[in-house]
């Protein structure tokens, strides 16, 4: 049996926007990243992997832990029934084969720290806390309760299982700002609907020192929401960037628009709107650098 190494992780979803600076950003720190691809590897620093075999990952077990961040893109794309499934089954079945392939080794599990989405909590505008098993209504939600639940053969073989419940990530190079900035710095942005949904966001920076925090805590597991503590509305972030960028954001985009266009999607990703507080991760001492979006959005937009 290969030893595991307390400075070596094993990363999917390296090739995405969070996966890449996740990568950068552990790499900065002297962790050693080992990347798990959907190919044969062909670097020293990849493990190749096929989700939809039993076969295990090969290597895992010299990693102290796995940081689950692989999916389906959520927002590319009307969710026909086709796409609801890829989005779904990307995420159920990827993190089923690593739970399982986690269960099944000799000695000491690696942790595994998993992606998960705040829209586990459904439509929401209620300041809550919180909850260790919200059930609330739509599509989004129950994926994401799914995705947790696919993580269980590890917890149940005594592994450390934390579910990263993420807010839409903000930071340069894509993401959430990827697809707005272009709008903005043409004067063409604004808020979505009414603008009086809540939109929780966190900066990409906390987001990453978020996930090394909970990442060198033994003692803390389950659900942790990565979410800055400041939540806003649609129409306040849209004037917060505006201000930013010196553009006007005054052009809103009716709610019927988005619905004729993007179908469910709209409701459930633009149209509705989720107000939480990350209690747990401040209860576990993580201070976050940019806790109000005006400084985030600075951060962010600085040459």
């Amino acid at each position: 049996m290969t030893p595991q190494s307390a400075n070596r992780v094993a990363l999917t979803g390296s090739g995405g926007f969070l996966g890449r600076a996740v990568s950068s950003a552990f790499r900065a720190r002297g962790i050693e990243v080992r990347r798990l691809v959907r190919r044969e590897a062909r670097a020293a620093d990849e493990i190749g992997w096929d989700p939809s075999s039993a076969a295990p990952p090969e290597g895992l077990a010299a990693c102290s832990a796995v940081i689950h961040l692989a999916g389906e893109p959520i927002a590319d794309g009307r969710w026909t029934p086709e796409r609801k499934d890829r989005i779904l089954r990307s995420r159920v079945d990827g993190t089923r084969r690593i739970a399982l392939a986690l269960a099944a080794r000799p000695g000491p599990l690696p942790a595994l720290l998993c992606a998960s989405g705040i829209n586990i909590y459904g439509v929401r505008d209620d300041a809550a806390e919180e909850a260790e098993a919200p059930v609330a209504p739509g599509f989004l939600a129950s994926v994401c309760r799914a995705w947790e639940a696919a993580a269980e053969p590890a917890r149940a073989a005594g592994g450390r299982v934390v579910h990263l419940r993420m807010a839409p990530v903000l930071g340069r190079g894509g993401g959430v700002m990827g697809r707005l900035l272009p709008v903005f710095r043409a004067g063409l942005g604004g808020p979505l609907g009414d603008g009086r949904q809540p939109m929780a966001w966190i900066e990409i920076d906390d987001a990453i020192a978020a996930i090394a925090h909970l990442l060198a805590r033994p003692d803390l597991d389950g659900p942790f929401t990565l979410v800055a503590p400041e939540t806003v509305t649609q129409r306040e972030f849209a004037r917060a960037l505006g201000r930013a960028l010196r553009r006007p954001a005054l052009l809103p985009t009716p709610a019927p628009l988005l619905r004729a266009i993007f179908g469910g999607m709209a409701d459930e990703l633009m149209l509705g709107g989720i107000r939480i507080r990350p209690r747990r991760l401040l209860d576990s001492g993580f201070v976050f650098r940019h806790p109000e979006l005006q400084g985030a959005l600075r951060h962010i937009l600085q040459p």
